[in-house]
């Protein structure tokens, strides 16, 4: 199947949460990470991330840097990559991602915005509908490749990214593990979803490892094809 190169990246502490339970965007990055993830989304065709997201944190996913952005436009790209949103269902009290006021994702940063969800949503943006109750990814791959995709970086959240997983859709995991503890049962984690059995986890390579004067430690992982 014809689809971009893809990569998970998150921030998540030493007990692998990538937020606290009231689940508004924690920050657990620091300084340097923030600068890593900055040139992550630079070099990247597009940045996705899932309806939950869209909804809870309303982020802009544009590239901060001046330089960078220059950078962009000087290899004839727009100034910030493609924000793409995965928008399976409403929010509570039937809010959509694509309906909020003044979004900060639909509106800020000079930058194509692509929404794939389904007729279960309302629609705004450029939008791709798909039928039934959830995207379809795998066609949503082949679309972001059609409209010139190559590189692909994944934001969260968690079920989008377990899902991902699950279909064998993602080719390398990176994350900071910030030097925190955030504890809590319903903290969301790097993957969340219906989860695997152990014969069926998925296995990854470990391709580089940094420990940091921060604290944290940066960890790159392949996905390794059965």
């Amino acid at each position: 199947m014809e689809r971009p190169f893809v990569f998970i990246n998150v921030a998540m502490t030493a007990d692998g949460k990538i937020d606290t339970s009231a689940r508004k965007g924690a920050a657990i990055s620091s300084p340097r990470d923030k600068d890593r993830v900055d040139t992550l989304r630079a070099e990247s065709d597009a940045v996705m991330v899932g309806g939950r997201t869209l909804l809870e944190e309303d982020p802009k996913l544009t590239v901060k840097s001046e330089t960078l952005r220059a950078e962009r436009v000087a290899r004839g790209l727009s100034e910030n990559p493609m924000k793409v949103g995965i928008v399976s269902s409403v929010g509570a009290n039937g809010r959509s991602p694509l309906l909020l006021p003044h979004s900060k994702f639909l509106h800020e940063g000079e930058s194509r915005v692509v929404i794939f969800t389904t007729n279960r949503t309302s629609q705004g943006a450029e939008v791709f509908v798909h039928a039934g109750g959830r995207v379809d990814l795998a066609q949503t791959m082949r679309t972001l490749s059609e409209l010139g995709v190559k590189r692909l970086m994944v934001e969260g959240g968690a079920t989008l990214n377990f899902e991902l997983l699950r279909l064998g859709l993602v080719d390398e995991v990176q994350m900071y593990v910030a030097p925190m503890i955030f504890g809590g049962e319903s903290a969301p984690t790097l993957a969340a979803g219906m989860g695997f059995e152990r014969g069926a986890a998925i296995p990854l390579k470990l391709t580089d490892a940094e420990k940091w004067e921060d604290g944290g430690v940066l960890l790159k992982y392949s996905i390794e094809r059965l």
